[in-house]
């Protein structure tokens, strides 16, 4: 507890929204009487507040937040809807850069509760301890099926060794400080992946470790495709080793193809010409599935070239609802 309020943080929480209208009424619930706790017993200032980003949603999420906002304990919530699905990580993004002037330290954790609400505690000694940034980190993967914890465990190791630097088992459950946040909205890249822009940032870091529970109500919003493009987005968008890997490839082939040359050349000399019609064909198709492969990835980076020289907004705020006293520029 801090002895005096001014040295009690402003603390800001951004919940990205999808379609949520099932588990948002609990979220709201648990979240609100967690920094109810919280303010009253000093940890954080009244002027703290709960965000909910509303990324387009198709269902009545909006209207749940809106409520939220002008109902009973509305000065505790706040609301962000974009005018359009800009994606998790862009909801992300807009609630963050939306709120940063605001608070002293930012929180993200999605709405489906699988994050452990009571890890945000240990979030806020951590900050009082001098971390710029605090990573909520599962501390196992029990509730995952057999399929999904083998997949996320590779996609963290294959993140590594493809030379992006991300924290084990960490999703987008982190504090962030304010010194963070400035230091984030200097980064102007359309192509989001903010497991591997924060680390990159720097700063004092600790983790917090917690049980991640089963998801409270609603779908997950990250089925098999989404994983799969989330990860091959994350690869190319901190790491160029694929590139480097095509053309170690490419120097392989060459050296394949000159022992191939090689032999056909023995076997015409030798009295052994004829060749076979299954290793001509296999040659092709391997040969031509190598060249396709390496197309796909070239493209990948060239989609992103193509993206970024756009320069085109990576959201759009239609409404923020929030509490007009604590507005900074009012």
């Amino acid at each position: 507890m801090m002895e005096t309020e001014k040295k009690t943080m402003t603390l800001y929480l951004v919940v990205p929204c999808y379609n949520e209208e099932a588990v948002l009424p609990e979220t709201a619930k648990q979240l609100g009487a967690k920094f109810a706790h919280l303010i009253r017993d000093g940890r954080i200032s009244r002027e703290s507040r709960i965000t909910f980003v509303n990324d387009g949603s198709k269902d009545g999420t909006w209207a749940l937040i809106s409520q939220l906002c002008s109902g009973k304990g509305a000065r505790l919530f706040c609301g962000i809807d974009l005018a359009h699905n800009a994606g998790h990580q862009a909801a992300v993004l807009a609630g963050l850069m939306t709120v940063k002037d605001r608070c002293d330290a930012a929180i993200t954790m999605d709405a489906d509760l699988q994050d452990d609400v009571d890890a945000i505690d240990q979030m806020v000694d951590a900050y009082y301890a001098g971390n710029q940034v605090v990573y909520g980190v599962r501390s196992s993967r029990k509730t995952d099926s057999w399929f999904k914890r083998h997949t996320a465990e590779s996609f963290y190791k294959f993140m590594k060794l493809m030379g992006t630097e991300v924290v084990y088992n960490h999703a987008d459950f982190r504090l962030m400080s304010r010194r963070v946040l400035d230091e984030l909205s200097r980064f102007p890249e359309s192509n989001l992946f903010l497991r591997g822009m924060i680390p990159m940032i720097g700063f004092q870091s600790t983790n917090v470790y917690y049980e991640r529970h089963e998801r409270f109500a609603g779908e997950s919003k990250y089925p098999l495709r989404k994983m799969l493009h989330f990860a091959a987005e994350g690869i190319t968008s901190f790491s160029v080793k694929p590139l480097k890997i095509i053309t170690n490839l490419g120097f392989l082939m060459v050296a394949v193809s000159i022992i191939m040359f090689l032999w056909a050349f023995f076997t015409k000399f030798t009295g052994h010409s004829e060749q076979g019609w299954s290793s001509t064909v296999c040659s092709i198709w391997l040969i031509g599935g190598i060249q396709t492969l390496c197309l796909g990835i070239i493209g990948e980076y060239i989609g992103k070239i193509y993206a970024e020289v756009k320069r085109r907004p990576r959201y759009i705020v239609a409404e923020f609802l929030h509490d007009e006293e604590q507005d900074p520029e009012a």
